[in-house]
């Protein structure tokens, strides 16, 4: 049994930071230290610290976020509050793939630190060993048998079990250090011989080292995957910066001491790149064995096999957290949103993480290909937290936790460099590229063809139910409301109260005066006197609800020609119009007109005087189950069940002719849609009728509000379908008709300009 209750908070600061350790000590600087000595020789130390101080600045902008939004899905979710929700899917995207790579490193890392452990018990036992053993093939089944054992893990506690793994490797490196440095201390060398084992300290210039620097910054990363389960940890404000700091500042006060010792006492008698350049992947332990014999190579054998797991442990973890946010949002399908009601694991997204990471296992050559890929997607991922901190601080503030000192100072520079380097691994290793431009690709065709709907349909419910993400993400929207009839001002002014956004939101009254033929300039014109009433009237009521909108009086001969002009001047989000009488001449003239030029959200409201939408408990939704209206109809349910609790119910009605199937599939698509557009205020019911207008005015006698959707095709057309008439004929509760807006804007369309007359000046 499966639930999408939010996730149990059962970290501490020591479990966050665990998360963090597990993920960034040992694992990258094992499996990579080879790789950057090759390429830069010594200054690979110099690489590891400069990616250390962007990475430190990197951390004070995810502990800035992580402080703000303190949840799961780490730079997804911040994302997801901050950018549009097409950004946001191609940021969680790429670091969803991120945590998924690293997992790939990590798990053929442990496969390669593996293999010399089975060849020693071989040994031991007196059996010849095989030659298949450290072969491509059985490298690939190690690491399959890994990510299943942590699979298996992970889908029977929340964090996977208890970090053994991290606390023995940690003890490993804090011998192997202790060891480094009292063999340093003994052998005693001059000053001058120790220096010369760092010459030439660059072998191939800034190049390499920034070639070095993109190879290796996967082995720092791992502080970001404390956010990615940053819902799970208590105290979520305190402790989350607090563990993404230790966990970054424990590997660095291990990672620069043991390069240093690599160098200094591991290969004495020859240059580190040449020893690097033949053991590529075990450096690390072909120089503890230089200066500790024996023991100090099969103790980095296994800080190797215990930090490869840990790593691995944690960016599935990470990656299975990251895939459960979008599931939320549907950014992904839902089911990988589900939780297991007995453990609180995200099982399906566990699952789908680990056939991703599977696959990639297969096709990924190489550690060195798996750390270039992974450290060029982290790098971008790092690059877009840096753009999101910076933009979450200009739109609203200070948070009132933890926040980055020398504003803009860090995340400029600290984005900046992660871009510089990201761009120039992309091009010293086009294989890294390609892959990474590849996986974008495809998660582009997914969002525009199946997943790009229903995100983008639960993102408008988002925004209407916090309206401080519309802040979030710099928008004023502004909804226009022309109003002509002293008595329907209140109920206008009420329901453009409720459409917009609290502290974000604008909203304008219109009144159109006619243009008054033969006036002689003496006076006021009656129709200013009149629409100035109209006005005060509606003015007087917004400072009853604590509303405070625009009003704006124009001159035209054409009303509604009028409305679509300052419709389009301002640029409204919704255009909420009011009618009386549903006459076809109104239905199929004018306001069909307007509706057919504007780029707005449209709704009607048809309603008695002194209605507001706080009398509304009961909200009837009939629906074919399409999804064409879905985001302003999600919009307005939201603005109304975010003032108060509400039964909002979705009414199909499908023909007793089809089969019981169909019906079962009918009711299944209803109730995704409902929760997709309100969530748990929401419920579906199925109606078994040929009769569809009877059955909608049956049902609509129970209900406060009747809301009801209309499609705009064509340039001059809004299409008030006979059936969607006949229903608003025969129902009497209030009722709102919406349309969304179109993709084309008015301003990019000169056709669609033309249709609006031009003011009378």
């Amino acid at each position: 049994m499966t639930s999408q209750a939010p996730p149990r908070r059962h970290l501490g600061l020591l479990g966050a930071t665990g998360i963090g350790v597990g993920a960034i000590v040992g694992g990258g600087i094992l499996a990579l230290a080879g790789v950057a000595f090759s390429t830069t020789g010594p200054s690979a130390i110099l690489a590891f610290a400069l990616n250390g101080a962007i990475a430190m600045m990197t951390v004070v902008s995810f502990s800035e976020l992580a402080a703000r939004f303190p949840r799961s899905g780490g730079t997804y979710a911040y994302a997801r509050r901050v950018l549009t929700v097409e950004a946001a899917f191609a940021v969680g995207w790429v670091v969803w793939f991120a945590s998924v790579v690293a997992a790939v490193l990590y798990a053929m890392g442990f496969a390669v630190f593996l293999v010399p452990f089975l060849e020693r018990l071989l040994q031991l036992a007196g059996v010849e060993v095989p030659a298949w053993i450290g072969q491509r093939l059985a490298l690939v089944a190690y690491a399959l048998a890994a990510l299943g054992y942590y699979v298996w893990r992970l889908t029977r506690s929340a964090s996977g079990g208890r970090q053994w793994e991290t606390v023995g490797k940690v003890v490993v490196f804090v011998v192997l250090i202790l060891a480094g440095f009292l063999a340093l201390a003994s052998e005693a060398p001059a000053p001058g011989d120790l220096a010369a084992r760092f010459r030439p300290f660059f072998l191939d210039g800034f190049p390499g080292l920034f070639q070095a620097m993109g190879y290796t910054f996967i082995a720092l990363q791992g502080f970001d995957l404390i956010a990615a389960v940053g819902g799970e940890v208590r105290d979520a404000e305190r402790n989350l910066p607090k563990a993404m700091f230790l966990s970054l500042g424990s590997a660095l006060v291990i990672y620069v001491p043991l390069l240093f010792l690599i160098v200094a006492v591991g290969v004495p008698e020859q240059p580190v790149a040449e020893v690097a350049a033949e053991y590529p992947e075990i450096l690390v332990a072909v120089a503890a064995r230089n200066f500790m014999g024996s023991t100090g190579y099969w103790l980095v054998v296994a800080a190797g096999l215990l930090s490869m797991l840990s790593a691995l442990q944690a960016n599935v973890l990470a990656a299975s957290r990251f895939a459960q946010a979008m599931a939320s949002d549907r950014t992904l399908p839902q089911r990988y949103a589900r939780l297991t009601t007995a453990t609180g694991t995200p099982t399906a997204a566990v699952r789908l993480t680990a056939v991703l990471v599977a696959f990639l296992l297969v096709a990924v050559p190489d550690v060195a290909a798996a750390g270039a890929v992974s450290s060029l997607v982290f790098l971008g991922s790092f690059a877009l937290t840096h753009a999101i901190a910076y933009l979450a601080r200009k739109r609203a503030g200070r948070p009132r936790g933890f926040h980055a000192p020398w504003f803009p100072l860090i995340p400029v520079a600290g984005g900046s460099a992660c871009m510089v380097i990201g761009l120039y691994q992309a091009v010293a290793v086009p294989s890294a590229g390609a892959l990474a431009a590849l996986w974008l690709s495809t998660g582009a065709v997914l969002y525009a063809l199946f997943l790009g709907p229903r995100a983008r349909v639960v993102d408008a419910s988002s925004e209407a139910l916090d309206p401080q993400i519309i802040k979030l993400r710099g928008r004023r929207p502004v909804v226009l409301a022309p109003v002509a009839n002293p008595a329907s001002a209140p109920t206008m002014v009420a329901m453009a109260e409720a459409l917009a956004p609290p502290d974000v939101g604008r909203v304008q009254l219109l009144s159109v005066v006619e243009w008054p033929e033969g006036w002689s300039g003496g006076g006021v014109p009656a129709g200013i006197r009149d629409a100035q009433a109209v006005l005060g009237g509606a003015l007087s009521t917004a400072l009853k609800v604590d509303l405070r909108p625009e009003a704006l009086i124009t001159l035209h001969g054409e009303p509604w020609s009028e409305i679509a002009r300052v419709a389009e001047a301002s640029r409204c989000e919704k255009l909420l119009l009011g009618v009386g009488e549903l006459d076809d001449s109104l239905m199929t003239g004018p306001l069909a007109r307007v509706i057919g030029a504007v780029d707005s959200d449209v709704v009607i409201l048809r309603a008695p005087p002194n209605w507001s939408p706080g009398q509304a408990h009961s909200i009837l939704v009939p629906s074919r189950g399409g999804r064409d209206q879905s985001p302003v109809r999600a919009r307005l349910l939201g603005s109304l069940v975010r003032h108060a609790p509400r039964d909002v119910a979705f009414l199909g009605v499908v023909s007793p002719t089809v089969g019981r199937g169909a019906h079962r599939r009918a009711l299944r698509e209803l109730e995704r849609l409902a929760w997709d557009e309100v969530g748990e205020q929401a419920h579906a019911e199925l109606a078994v009728s040929d009769d569809v207008v009877g059955q909608v005015a049956r049902r609509a006698r129970d209900a406060d509000l009747l809301v009801l959707g209309f499609h705009r095709r064509g340039r001059r057309r809004a299409v008030f379908s006979t059936l969607l008439l006949d229903i608003a004929r025969a129902t009497t509760c209030p009722l709102v008709m919406i349309s969304h807006r179109r993709s084309t804007s008015l301003m990019a369309n000169p056709s669609l300009r033309s249709n609006i007359p031009a003011t009378r000046k």
